[in-house]
């Protein structure tokens, strides 16, 4: 199991899933991504608002009106003139944002119906019976000015009372409807104006608020439908919005809503068209444009209360003059509030103005149905590019490169929201790319931690902790195959293993092995060392592999001198059990040879067992060396080249041998002590006196290497007596048979 879940495959099968899933959900509606994708649009409007087109006017029923004109509602007659007042001001549209349900109790005859029935009331219920209607006075004055445009608002299905009127049906110049009929917002039930009025009227238009899940109105519907479904005697019709019904009166009042397919077929286009004369609106079947919001000043605002007034009347006639009007509240006590991207308190007539505006000044936000495709494609893409770069990466660059995507992409939509009104969500693309990031990160780790994992397995017991920890940040090299390096390479044995062994059970020979091995193996990996085998009573180790270790050789001559010391507990374990059991005890003694020089190491094997190794010549050398140390009777034997890396250790030149397998001679050393011994005067006087023998004996001139040899002898205070034993039988034997005319001293190995 841990295998699968650590495969780098699995890995990539799981991202293509998640992948898959981000794409899949990208046209989602959940309610988190909505609100992330409207805080981010949001955003875009309020650094980039729309500007000013001055070409419309809101008269406010505010609260300065209602306290000079009277509690609303307002008597009919009071609208009337109202209306009189702006159109003799020269107002091109009135457009009511306010329905008038009801017929107005305040007329004369409605008082009068409210007259006790007492004939005393006969000529006040008279009097007030022959007075004008409100109703129709008002009535009158939407007809006389022409200009005026009624509107109705949503209501439930019981409190629906009549039809909507329409003054001008819209115009499908396209032959499906169907998508229009499935899309566009449907009204259960409408609060629609007495017939009077909306008969009276150039214009009858829808003003329902459909706000978005947090309450805000970013969208309109440019067309509602009602009824939602055919019913007995009515079939669905479609109604403009207040505000396209303002636009088609001042554009011209006889013309008509037409909706067509968008002839542009450009990337980013949307499939319909809402025309009004020469102004295109681009939406989507659903009908809904976007509102680009504008901020709309309290200066802005007419107080209706002026209206009646002559001289503020007429010092407002350059602001209203040509201008389509919008009647709407402000008062808190009307409820006509709402919330914009720009405020979460506006009037909701602001909502009209702002959707007249940018059908004026052409300026729209689009979010046509291919941004959805275009938004899952940007997952796709940049989510495929992260999933096979990952295992190319590490953490940290590629978490610079998401963020960098991700910012790209808001970087990319903020540019189509300024330039061309698009809105591109970058939200759930970059959390898509975020979690795909953040998976791939944790898979990245988990494999990661089982390379390690194998890393420790695979060389915890060969090297120090401290080479453990440098060697798992970088897994990669364990891998078959390997390197060129120079090493420092020893060989370790027992002496006398066999008469050893003689006297042990099996299980006291594996006791004290273990007891021989642990030491020995602990003095590598404590001086950098790497275990490379055991081979029953031997070891072979080496140095500045698999990392590096620029002091492999002083490392390795320092991890020999400590061998024999860690043996002495060793070996009063074997007197004690010898003097027990009353038999001359076999001490252990390591012969080592250490060698340094080029090698080729690395993981070595086949795919499924290899093992961390090293080979090459110097490899060999180390091995021949440390089965020479019996034939000088040392206990550590040191190549030249590991010599010459450790100058300050003490070490004595031994001979200029030929080992078997070689043809080219070599020096070989013995290591005698470390660098501080090795500056001790005693120690040089040795050296001295050895040396002077060496080179007698190598000039040929053996009578003076005999006395030589005998006083380097006498300053090793017995140390190295079998070698100083060997050389006195060549001596001797050079002596009586001088070697061939040419000697160069060298010795040949004939065993290993």
């Amino acid at each position: 199991m841990i295998k699968i879940l650590t495969n780098k495959w699995v890995h990539f099968f799981i991202l293509l899933i998640l992948l898959a899933a981000g794409v899949y959900f990208s046209g989602s509606q959940l309610e988190m991504r909505k609100r992330l994708q409207y805080a981010t649009f949001d955003t875009y409007n309020k650094i980039k608002p729309r500007e000013a087109s001055n070409r419309v006017v809101i008269v406010d029923l505010d609260e300065e009106s209602i306290k000079k004109l009277g509690q609303w509602p307002w008597p009919r007659y009071v609208l009337a003139d109202l209306v009189k007042n702006l159109n003799d001001l020269g107002a091109k549209v009135i457009a009511f944002d306010i329905v008038f349900a009801e017929a107005d109790r305040t007329s004369p005859g409605r008082i009068a119906q409210t007259l006790p029935p007492d004939t005393i009331y006969d000529p006040v219920k008279t009097a007030l019976d022959s007075l004008p209607d409100n109703d129709q006075i008002f009535a009158a004055a939407i007809k006389d000015a022409g200009n005026v445009v009624t509107g109705f608002t949503r209501a439930r299905p019981e409190e629906t009372l009549r039809k909507p009127y329409q003054a001008a049906k819209p115009m499908f110049l396209i032959k499906d409807k169907k998508p229009f009929l499935e899309h566009t917002f449907a009204a259960p039930g409408v609060a629609e104006n007495l017939p009077e009025f909306s008969s009276a009227a150039a214009g009858n238009g829808s003003f329902m608020a459909t706000p978005d899940i947090d309450g805000i109105i970013r969208e309109v519907s440019l067309l509602v439908r009602y009824p939602p479904e055919k019913t007995a005697g009515f079939d669905p019709e479609f109604y403009p919005m207040l505000g396209l019904e303002a636009l088609r009166v001042d554009i011209n009042k006889a013309s008509r809503l037409r909706i067509k397919q968008n002839p542009d077929k450009g990337a980013f286009a949307t499939d319909y068209l809402f025309k009004i004369a020469d102004f295109d609106v681009p939406v989507e079947s659903d009908g809904k444009l976007w509102v680009y919001y504008r901020h709309i000043g309290q200066e802005e605002y007419i107080s209706a209360q002026k209206l009646f007034d002559p001289i503020e009347k007429e010092k407002l006639r350059d602001r209203i003059n040509g201008k389509i009007v919008f009647i709407g509240t402000s008062a808190e006590g009307l409820r006509d509030i709402r919330s914009t991207p720009l405020d979460i308190f506006v009037p909701g007539v602001e909502v009209h103005v702002n959707v007249v505006e940018q059908i004026l000044q052409g300026k729209f936000l689009k979010r046509p149905d291919v941004i959805v495709g275009v938004e899952a494609a940007i997952i796709g893409l940049v989510g495929f590019l992260i999933i096979v770069l990952a295992p190319f990466m590490n953490v940290i660059v590629l978490g610079f490169l998401s963020s960098a995507l991700i910012g790209g992409m808001f970087l990319g939509s903020w540019q189509m929201y300024k330039y061309n009104g698009i809105l591109l969500d970058p939200v759930y693309p970059s959390i898509a790319i975020s979690v795909l990031f953040l998976v791939s990160s944790l898979l990245s780790y988990i494999r990661s931690e089982s390379e390690r994992r194998q890393v420790r397995q695979a060389f915890g017991l060969y090297i120090s902790p401290a080479f453990m920890e440098e060697l798992t940040k970088d897994p990669d090299k364990l891998k078959l195959g390997g390197e060129v390096r120079d090493l420092t390479v020893m060989f370790s044995d027992i002496r006398s293993f066999t008469t050893i062994s003689e006297r042990l059970t099996p299980e006291e020979l594996i006791q004290l092995m273990n007891d021989f091995l642990t030491p020995m193996s602990d003095l590598v990996m404590s001086n950098r060392g790497t275990i490379d085998k055991y081979m029953g009573d031997a070891m072979m180790a080496f140095w500045n592999a698999p990392l590096d270790d620029e002091d492999h050789a002083r490392h390795a001559c320092m991890t020999a001198l400590k061998m024999n010391e860690a043996l002495i507990p060793i070996n009063e374990g074997i007197k004690a059990r010898a003097a027990g059991e009353g038999y001359t005890p076999v001490l252990l003694n390591a012969g080592i040879g250490i060698n340094t020089g080029p090698c080729s190491v690395g993981n070595m094997g086949s795919r499924q067992r290899f093992a961390y190794s090293a080979l090459g010549d110097a490899v060999n050398l180390s091995s021949r060396l440390e089965g020479q140390t019996k034939t000088y009777g040392v206990n550590i034997l040191v190549g030249e080249d590991t010599q010459r890396l450790a100058p300050d250790f003490g070490m004595l030149e031994m001979d200029l041998i030929r080992v078997k397998g070689k043809e080219k001679p070599v020096r070989i050393f013995t290591l005698i002590c470390d660098e501080n011994e090795a500056t001790e005067e005693r120690f040089r006087q040795w050296k001295t006196a050895h040396n002077g023998f060496l080179a007698a004996y190598r000039a040929a001139d053996f009578g003076c290497a005999a006395q030589e040899l005998k006083t380097a002898r006498e300053a090793g205070e017995g140390k190295l007596s079998v070698y100083y034993d060997l050389f006195s039988s060549r001596i001797a034997e050079f002596t009586k048979n001088p070697p061939p005319e040419g000697w160069d001293g060298v010795f040949v190995a004939t065993e290993k």
